[in-house]
């Protein structure tokens, strides 16, 4: 049988439809994109092209076709996800960025008008969080921290390429923050131990276990963080948090003990539940 582009597609989606993958031809086409360097226009020109000249590609194409069906993020395998319109690098030591969390830039973007307030973001990740501020706040003052030493050499390869210049640093939450801030924001670990066993074999098996998990039905972080930011904040300075759906009345309640004033519940685009922002 000749191997073709459209060949290699409609094999590639039925072996990931037979491991259970939801958007199977939608997975296998992005695999089929990065082996061989083409677009859809591209593709449509040449499906029905013999390539058998092209076996390194091809062989590429399947390896990554057996990682996908072993469920193992489409993200992690291609080695970048998009959030805020720019690329960052991922890896299995980092969170995957979701359009969920697109919600949290957004918010700060459309309430820190001036250029010099400074950020910092709590738990970081891959900085995208971060290096989005930085970038589409034009704010000269950004910056990143994570407990996790393998995390922060992404955010700061994330930080090199996109030219953002943020300061990533490694330390137990504020452990090697500065003493002021304007603006502190956190995507914490916020899922308890039982919903995790419950997630997707991608999520619950290759995401880093560090970064999903929050201790104390989820809680923990957002109380630790919400003790320290305010000791940390300047007059009229704002704390931002990504939550899950459900947990908007805990996470307001924290705040308030904190002392927090004009707490706000704000949504994602589905409507849920997503940002808890409150002023010192």
């Amino acid at each position: 049988m000749n191997v073709t582009y459209e060949l290699l597609l409609r094999e590639g989606s039925k072996q990931l439809k037979e491991a259970g993958i939801s958007e199977a031809d939608l997975d296998a086409w992005y695999l089929l994109a990065e082996c061989f360097g083409i677009d859809r226009v591209y593709y449509l020109l040449h499906k029905q092209e013999v390539i058998e000249e092209k076996q390194k590609n091809i062989q590429e194409y399947w390896n990554k076709i057996e990682k996908r069906a072993e469920r193992i993020p489409l993200q992690y395998i291609i080695g970048t996800q998009e959030f805020m319109g720019f690329p960052f690098l991922v890896n299995e030591y980092v969170l995957i960025p979701r359009q969920d969390t697109e919600t949290l830039v957004e918010i700060i973007l459309a309430e820190q008008k001036r250029r010099e307030v400074s950020i910092l973001d709590m738990c970081t990740g891959s900085g995208c969080i971060a290096i989005s501020l930085a970038l589409l706040g034009k704010y000269r003052n950004v910056e990143g921290t994570d407990i996790s030493p393998e995390a922060i050499k992404i955010a700061k390869e994330n930080n090199r390429i996109l030219d953002a210049g943020v300061l990533f640093y490694t330390g137990d939450l504020f452990e090697n923050a500065g003493k002021s801030y304007d603006v502190v924001v956190s995507n914490p670990p916020y899922i308890r131990k039982e919903v995790i066993e419950t997630l997707e074999p991608e999520v619950k098996d290759h995401e880093p276990y560090q970064a999903l998990y929050g201790p104390d039905d989820g809680l923990y972080f957002y109380r630790v963080i919400a003790k320290e930011a305010y000791k940390r904040l300047s007059i009229d300075g704002s704390l931002y948090f990504e939550i899950g759906y459900d947990q908007a009345e805990d996470v307001c309640e924290i705040m308030k003990l904190e002392q927090f004033r004009s707490i706000q519940v704000k949504k994602d685009l589905a409507g849920k539940n997503r940002v808890v922002t409150g002023k010192k």
